[in-house]
């Protein structure tokens, strides 16, 4: 995958924490670990836009769309 070169300002705390992860060798540099960082974050995001969504649907209306047809497309399964 492509990458970019950027800036970044980050609080001195965080980035002696950060520095710590890499001598460490949680992280092979500093990089690695921001990348990782903010895939979580965005990942995380995303399954929370997915809930947010989810949330607003009517489980009643879901069940039966789901539902619908399946008495008569049950008839024409084959017996196993």
């Amino acid at each position: 995958m492509a990458t970019a070169k950027i800036a970044i300002t980050i609080e001195e705390q965080l980035l002696n924490q950060l520095d710590s992860l890499v001598k460490r060798h949680i992280f092979p540099n500093r990089s690695k670990a921001i990348q990782e960082a903010v895939r979580d974050k965005l990942g995380s995001l995303g399954k929370n836009r997915l809930a947010r969504e989810c949330a607003h649907l009517d489980p009643k209306f879901e069940q039966a769309l789901a539902d619908e047809g399946l008495t008569t497309e049950r008839e024409e399964w084959p017996e196993y």
